[in-house]
Parts: C-alpha cells; structure tokens; sequence
C-alpha cells in the first residue's frame, strides 16, 4: 500500500490530522492499534480552546459542537474553603472555552471520515516504522495475522505516549525531560446535575478536587489520591464524602450525588521529548509531550501540534515548500513548554505533596492571595487556560 502521508495512532489527534489533510487533497492511511470501540470507550477531559473549536470548524466537523457544546466564561479556584472567580471573557478581550468531551471529538471526526470513505484501519497490531532517515519511508504492521506494508513520504507519529513512534527515533537523537506526581486523580463520571455552571478547581489539605461537567445531565468529578490506590478501594459513598470535605460549604450542599457510571484513577506525570522530528518522521500529540490535567491543556496541545503539521504538509506537497516541515518541531516546541509550564503552575498551585513543608505551604496561600488580590495575575492565569495563540 502507498500513500502519501501514513498516520499511526487513530485518536482525535490522528483522526483531525487526516481529516485536514483529506480535506485538501493529501492521501493519508491512519493505523490505530485498538479497536474503534474501545477508542471510543475512552474518558477523556472535555475542556476546548477557541483554536481547537476554530480547527474542528476548518475540518467541518463542528455540527453537533455547535448544538451541544457549553461555552464557558469563566471559572473558580477554591481555595481552602475561599472561591475565586477567573473572569475569562473580562480578562482575555471575550475569549472563552467550550466543554464539549474528547470522545464526541473524536466520535464526529469518525463520522466525517467515514462519510468520505477514509482508510482507517484498526486493531494494526506489530506495528514498526523503517527508513525513517531515508526519502521512502515505511510501516509494516500485521492485520489478521498477515504481514501488510505501507509505504509513505512522510510518517506522523500520533500514537500516543505508549506508542512506537517516538522509540523510533534514535536515542542518540532524542532527549526527554519528565517529571513524575506522587499522586493520581481518582475520576467518575455521573449522571447527575453539575454542582454549578462554571468548572471548580479547589486546593485543600486533604488534596485537590475538580468539578466539571459534560452537559446539563452528566458529572464529572475528581479527587487527588494516592497513586497506589486502587478503584476498589473506592466506594461511591466514599468518594462523594470526599470530594464534598474538599469544596467549599456552599459548594457542598449545591452537590447532587448519585452512582458513578465511570470510575478510573489516572496517574500525572509531565514529560516532553525532543526533538518532535526526525528525518521523514513528525511526532504530535502524547507521542511527543504529556502534562497533567490540571489546567486541560492535553487534547488542546495535541490539536496546536496538528495545526502546524497540517499546515506543514500542505505546504509541502500543494506548494512544494518544505521550511514549515523543518521549523515544525521548534515551532511547536516553543508552545508545548508553554503549556508544560501552566500546567505544572496550575499543579504545585492545587495539590497538596505528600513532602510539602510549612514553607512551601504558605507558599501556596500566598499565590492564592495573589490571585485574589491581583487582577493582572488572574489575566495571566486567564490568558494561558484560554490557550495561546498558534
């Protein structure tokens, strides 16, 4: 099989990618090891940049986005029972951010491709890429237990951090930076009202919480926890006493509970590898970075990443120009430390760290009261969970 551009991973990242690509005359082949099932069995954060909502509107599959999607103005920090409002529309000249979950994103951009008869293959299992630093490039793969090849000009390695696109860049090459939390966030869904019409972000003792929401009738909530926790360990009783111990009282009581129809713990780590290209190779998405989701900042980096990438390839291929392919992986670089930078803020600002001194602590209530206190700070804050621009 030939194409021009082969995909490997057939997450949201993936799929967008193909989709702009398809959408203006590059041939493209995406392979997802999993099946489409389970990549849409996924959970995943639901919080959009106006850049990501601008894009899916360029892949013209913002349809549903438009129908269902909560724009959001602003949002809350809670501090230890203190609640500060972040005024994102006053503070950013009316920008705003849309919930909308990853798996409808991701659901609407299989609907398009399919519609427009794309080759996504799934269930790819054995998946290796070869002649990477050469001008014919491949990935073999097996499919039912049958050896297949595509051959490609260029590879786009939006596999995910577990992915082999990123080993396959050289060690003597690549270099990686990452930074492990002692901790994890326990998440459930729930069919149930959100406590409020903006997301609560809450610091305390006991540890952070979260509250969010997928639409007017669906919850989604989080607690720190330990990172050797088990789900098991956690009731929904539990959880409920534990998140409502962490909000504040008023916030507490506006709390409808009910079962969860999802419950996962996710570990946090931030990590970035360098450089996002090598030869025919180019690296988006969790393949290339991975911060943690506080701030949200996940899906909307992956989709700064195909933004450049797109517009990268083509250039090259309607345009024979090959510079935005060279600058990509600084490029994006530049924007990724960006947001490793607000979320890891956002992180040591909320979480309580189980080697945290007394210092570090009134630290925290400092930053807190800055925010409070300081509406310039809470421009920053608001300029960064917006998303900076491409």
């Amino acid at each position: 099989m030939k194409t021009q551009v082969a995909i490997i991973g057939g997450g949201p990242a993936g799929l967008l990618l193909s989709r702009l690509l398809q959408l203006n005359g590059v041939e493209n082949v995406v392979l997802e090891r999993r099946s489409r099932d389970y990549v849409l069995s996924r959970v995943r954060a639901g919080v959009l940049e106006q850049g990501l909502v601008d894009l899916l509107h360029e892949a013209d599959v913002d349809k549903r986005l438009k129908a269902e999607g909560e724009v959001h103005t602003g949002f809350n920090i809670a501090f230890h029972g203190a609640l500060c409002h972040i005024a994102l529309a006053d503070l950013t000249d009316g920008k705003h951010v849309t919930v909308y979950g990853q798996t409808e994103v991701t659901r609407d951009l299989y609907d398009a491709l399919d519609a427009a008869e794309a080759t996504i293959i799934h269930e790819a299992e054995n998946v290796a890429l070869h002649d990477l630093d050469s001008g014919s490039p491949r990935v073999t793969f097996d499919l039912d237990g049958k050896k297949q090849q595509i051959s490609a000009a260029f590879i786009a390695g939006c596999d995910g951090f577990h992915g082999p696109s990123r080993q396959a860049i050289p060690n003597s090459v690549r270099k990686d930076y990452e930074l492990t939390y002692p901790f994890g966030w326990l998440g459930i869904l729930s069919e149930t009202p959100p406590v409020g019409e903006e997301l609560i972000y809450a610091g305390h003792a006991s540890g952070f919480a979260l509250c969010s929401l997928r639409s007017r009738q669906l919850s989604r909530y989080y607690v720190q926890c330990p990172i050797d926790d088990n789900v098991t360990d956690w009731s929904d009783d539990r959880f409920w006493d534990e998140l409502k111990s962490r909000l504040p009282p008023e916030v507490a009581r506006s709390l409808v509970t009910g079962p969860s129809i999802e419950k996962s713990i996710a570990p946090l780590r931030s990590f970035v590898s360098e450089p996002m290209s090598w030869g025919r190779l180019f690296l988006a998405g969790d393949a290339a970075h991975i911060v943690p989701p506080t701030g949200a900042k996940g899906l909307n980096l992956a989709a700064s990443d195909v933004y450049y990438l797109s517009r990268a390839f083509l250039d090259y291929f309607n345009r024979d120009d090959d510079s935005q392919l060279r600058a990509y992986s600084r490029t994006a670089l530049a924007r990724v430390w960006q947001a490793e930078r607000f979320s890891w803020w956002m992180t040591r600002l909320l979480h309580s760290f189980p080697d945290q001194n007394k210092f570090e602590q009134r630290l925290q209530a400092a930053e807190f009261d800055c925010l409070m206190n300081s509406e310039a700070a809470r421009a920053t804050l608001a300029e960064s969970y917006v998303g900076l621009k491409y």
